[in-house]
């Protein structure tokens, strides 16, 4: 079992506290009979606290998916305030479900909830998290929160990080030793660390230790090596983190984890189990269903438009790639004028953005412009052609959230370490289109995806979905 840092339990715990406390001096306050006294109210309400003791819990997986158990988080008072601000606002939709709820009851005026909820949970979790648990921490990283740390690498990497954190270690991290990643151990040292053993041993070597985190700061410029070093550290029961130039696109476009300001990559394995695939399918089932009825008035305009804007057929059917590797039929609104066989010309800017490590800014939409029809450029604006894609994730081709599909010649073309995003179900949005879409190249893209794999959890799928709608609506779709 995977161990979890001592401090988490800590915040965690009383995070549950102070949001019930929040919650139950926000229904006091709302009491409808306000001759009673906190104490009588509190006899009274019993139902309810049983409500908002559950929500409270919840509240703690909305902060984890917020980082706010990031230590980097824990230790800097104004970060700290901006992610429990976010974390509120992701919370608030189940406030304001819980209000309507109990909108009939004689004990409370819910109505103002969520308002009275933040003005007092607001204060308290930025006194208790930031001031006195936060001090709580630093006076006892040293020895009840001390983690122990075995570092994966042989390179200029591996001594820049041990050196930081030797020098500049505010956060309780113990480095034990360093495992050779070539299966070379050398008697080299570094302040007295040395080399415990080679890649092959890191089992025992975990174990003999008692390591609760391996740090992977591997210098090889080879995607293939670094993947397969992280495979063998992902099969440990412990806590797997990265620090990596190959993945430098993951801390540009996504909020990280920091050890001494280099930003780090949790890579534990988060998704590997049945309950989260079955989860994850089912929310994609059901709410592709209800997009679909919902989103029927729009999809009959945009089919008039189509047919209004140039001969063809309204749905644009093409093969994809999926999961492990297997073909199906990809559903778009048509957004170009029909040609006869395939866009040779489209087909050749692909494979050359595949080869361009560096796009310097440009866009990464690889299309003929001069083939989209005028509806076309606003549905690709929009992102709207793809609502058909829908019917994909019905069919179980595709998901709501993963990575993108690609093209039978461009899977061919793909090197071995970028058919990893085929390891699971791809998406009709993901974490390229959100927070890389028309800034990355296609190996930075790739790079997501594979984050994105690692890190693939409900909640996170929910953020991302949340995050699409901003980016169609204000047509941030590229061309």
């Amino acid at each position: 079992m995977r161990k979890t840092p001592k401090y988490k339990y800590l915040f965690a715990i009383t995070d549950v506290t102070v949001i019930f406390i929040s919650f139950m001096l926000s229904l006091f306050y709302l009491r409808q009979d306000k001759s009673l006294t906190f104490t009588e109210f509190i006899d009274s309400a019993g139902s309810l606290l049983i409500i908002f003791f559950v929500l409270s819990i919840i509240f703690v997986f909305i902060f984890q998916f917020n980082h706010l158990y990031r230590i980097n988080i824990i230790l800097t008072r104004a970060a700290h305030l901006a992610n429990i601000v976010k974390a509120l606002y992701y919370g608030a939709l189940n406030i304001v479900l819980v209000s309507f709820l109990i909108r009939s009851s004689s004990v409370v005026d819910s109505k103002y909830l969520l308002f009275v909820f933040v003005l007092f949970a607001l204060p308290l979790l930025y006194v208790v998290r930031a001031e006195i648990l936060r001090a709580i921490y630093l006076t006892l990283k040293s020895n009840q929160f001390k983690r122990n740390v075995v570092i994966v690498g042989n390179g200029k990497s591996r001594k820049l990080l041990a050196t930081k954190l030797i020098y500049e270690n505010p956060i309780g991290l113990d480095i034990i030793g360093f495992i050779d990643d070539k299966n070379i151990v050398t008697q080299e040292q570094l302040n007295g660390i040395r080399v415990l053993g080679a890649l092959n041993n890191i089992n025992q070597i975990v174990k003999q230790y008692d390591i609760d985190e391996v740090l992977i700061a591997v210098d090889d410029e080879e995607y293939t090596h670094l993947l397969e070093v992280l495979d063998i550290c992902k099969g440990l029961d412990v806590t797997v983190t990265l620090s990596s130039e190959q993945f430098d696109v993951v801390a540009q476009k996504l909020k990280t984890e920091k050890y001494a300001d280099i930003p780090v990559l949790d890579v534990s394995p988060h998704y590997n189990n049945y309950i989260t695939l079955f989860l994850k399918r089912s929310f994609d089932f059901i709410a592709s269903i209800i997009g679909l009825i919902l989103l029927s008035p729009l999809f009959l305009i945009i089919i008039l438009l189509i047919k209004i804007s140039s001969a063809g057929p309204i749905f644009y059917k093409q093969v994809r790639i999926g999961k492990y590797g297997k073909p199906f039929d990809f559903y778009k609104f048509r957004s170009m004028k029909m040609l006869k066989g395939e866009d040779e010309e489209r087909r050749k800017m692909m494979l050359e953005f595949m080869k361009t490590t560096n796009n310097n800014g440009n866009s990464t939409k690889v299309i003929n412009d001069k083939r989209v029809t005028w509806i076309g450029k606003i549905l690709r604006k929009t992102s709207l052609d793809e609502l058909p894609q829908l019917l994909n994730v019905i069919k179980g081709d595709m998901s709501l959230v993963g990575p993108r599909p690609c093209l039978p010649y461009e899977f061919e073309n793909y090197n071995e370490w970028q058919k990893r995003r085929l390891q699971v179900t791809p998406g009709c949005t993901g974490v390229w289109q959100v927070w890389g879409r028309s800034s990355v190249s296609f190996k930075d893209s790739v790079i997501l995806d594979l984050y994105y794999i690692n890190n693939m959890s409900p909640w996170l799928d929910f953020q991302l979905i949340l995050q699409t709608i901003p980016t169609m609506l204000f047509a941030r779709g590229g061309k």
